[in-house]
C-alpha cells in the first residue's frame, strides 16, 4: 500500500459540502466520499463534536485523518469520518458553539477556521489492504463495534441497503420493532441482531454468502416474519422482551400449534415468581422447557448452613458424614413441581450426590 501525508485546508474540505442523508455525505468539491457504504453513522455526542471545533479555532492539532485513493480518482474516508462531519457540519451552519452559529462569526474567526490546514494521509492499495487499514488506524477515540467492522470486511451492495433497514436515523426496525431490540442502532447493533438470526449465530458466514447481492430485501424479510410471529405467539409486550433471541425460536418453533393464551398465563405467573431471577428467560423456557433459562434463584449461605446443622452434617441420599464445604444446597420439592426456594424445603446434599441428581 502507498501511504503520502499532505494537508487538506477546511475551507477546501467543506466546497461542495452535502449531506444527502441516504445517498451519502461527499465533500471536497464532490470528490470526497465523506461516508463510504462501511461506515458508521454519526456518533459523536455534542461536547465530542463541540470539542473538535474548539480545538480549530485554537490551532490545536487534531489527529492525523487517512482517506483511501478510490478508482475513479476520488477519495474516501477510511479513518476521521466523526470530525470531518463536525467540521462540515458547523462550518455549513448545521449547528451553533456557545450560541454561535459560523455565520455569527467574524470574518477573521471565519478565515482562521478556514485557513486550518487538516493532515491527511492518503492511502491507495488494494480493496482488501485499505481494509485492513481501515481497521488498524481506528482511532479516533470512537472504537468500532464488531459488526461495524464486519461491515468493513464486507462492504457492498448488500451492507449499503441492510443499513437502510437496521442503521438509519428513524429507520423501519426501530420504527417498528425498537422495543424488542438491545443496543444502538447507529452502533450497528439492529443489524447485528439480523444477521444473527438469520445467519443462525454464523454472522459472517451470513455476510459473506450475500455481501454482492443488490439489496437486503430478504433480511428485512425474514426479519418481520420473526417478529410477526413473536407478537403473535407472545400477545402482551413486556420490557423483558428485549434481547430475547427470537430468531431461534422463530425457526425451532414457527411450526409448532402453540397456544397464545396459556403461554401467556404461564409467563405471567413466571413473572410474579420471586424464585426466577432471570425474567427475559421466560420467553425461551415456555418453549424449550430448559430450566437453565430461568436462573431459579439458590439458596443462600444461611439456608445451607441450617439445613447443614439440621442434618448433622449428614448427607441424606448416601448417608455419610461431610463438612459443610463438601455440601451443596439442593431443593426437596423440585422447583418446577412446585418447591420454593425456602430454607423448609433446603437440603444438603454431598457434591457427589448433588452431581448425579442434577445428571439424572
Amino acid at each position: 500500500m502507498k501511504i503520502e501525508l499532505g494537508g487538506v485546508p477546511i475551507r477546501d474540505l467543506v466546497i461542495g459540502y452535502a449531506n444527502r442523508k441516504e445517498e451519502g455525505v461527499t465533500g471536497y468539491d464532490g470528490a470526497l466520499n465523506i461516508r463510504p457504504a462501511y461506515q458508521r453513522e454519526f456518533v459523536y455526542k455534542d461536547a465530542q463534536r463541540d470539542a473538535v471545533i474548539h480545538t480549530v479555532r485554537h490551532n490545536r492539532p487534531l489527529n492525523v485523518m487517512y482517506w483511501a485513493v478510490v478508482s475513479d480518482g476520488g477519495y474516501e474516508v477510511l479513518d476521521g469520518q466523526q470530525r470531518t462531519l463536525s467540521i462540515c457540519e458547523y462550518v455549513t451552519g448545521g449547528f451553533a458553539i456557545d450560541h454561535q452559529f459560523f455565520f455569527n462569526l467574524s470574518p477573521e474567526e471565519q478565515e482562521q477556521i478556514l485557513d486550518y490546514t487538516l493532515m491527511v494521509y492518503t492511502c491507495s492499495g488494494t480493496d482488501r489492504e485499505k481494509m485492513e487499514w481501515f481497521e488498524t488506524v481506528n482511532i479516533a477515540g470512537v472504537e468500532l463495534t464488531k459488526q461495524e467492522l464486519r461491515n468493513v470486511a464486507y462492504a457492498g451492495p448488500f451492507v449499503s441497503d441492510a443499513r437502510r433497514y437496521f442503521s438509519k436515523p428513524n429507520c423501519p426496525a426501530k420504527e417498528a420493532y425498537e422495543g424488542y431490540l438491545k443496543g444502538s442502532m447507529i452502533r450497528q447493533d439492529y443489524l447485528q441482531t439480523a444477521l444473527s438470526w438469520a445467519g443462525k449465530g454464523k454472522i459472517e458466514g451470513y455476510m459473506s454468502e450475500h455481501q454482492h447481492e443488490p439489496n437486503a430485501r430478504h433480511l428485512w424479510i425474514y426479519f418481520q416474519n420473526v417478529m410477526t410471529w413473536v407478537k403473535e405467539t407472545f400477545v402482551v409486550y413486556r420490557r423483558e422482551c428485549k434481547g430475547v433471541d427470537f430468531g431461534a425460536l422463530y425457526d425451532a418453533y414457527k411450526d409448532e400449534r402453540l397456544d397464545p393464551k396459556e403461554l401467556e398465563d404461564e409467563i405471567s405467573r413466571l413473572m410474579a415468581d420471586e424464585d426466577v431471577t432471570s425474567k427475559s428467560g421466560i420467553y425461551t423456557y415456555v418453549l424449550t422447557r430448559d430450566l437453565r433459562h430461568l436462573s431459579i434463584r439458590k439458596f443462600t449461605d444461611r439456608q445451607k448452613r441450617e439445613a447443614f446443622e439440621r442434618q448433622k452434617g449428614g448427607c441424606p441420599s448416601c448417608g455419610k458424614v461431610f463438612a459443610i464445604e463438601d455440601m451443596e444446597a439442593d431443593h426437596i420439592t423440585p422447583w418446577h413441581e412446585g418447591g420454593q426456594t425456602i430454607v423448609e424445603n433446603c437440603r444438603a446434599l454431598c457434591k457427589g450426590c448433588n452431581r448425579r441428581k442434577s445428571g439424572s
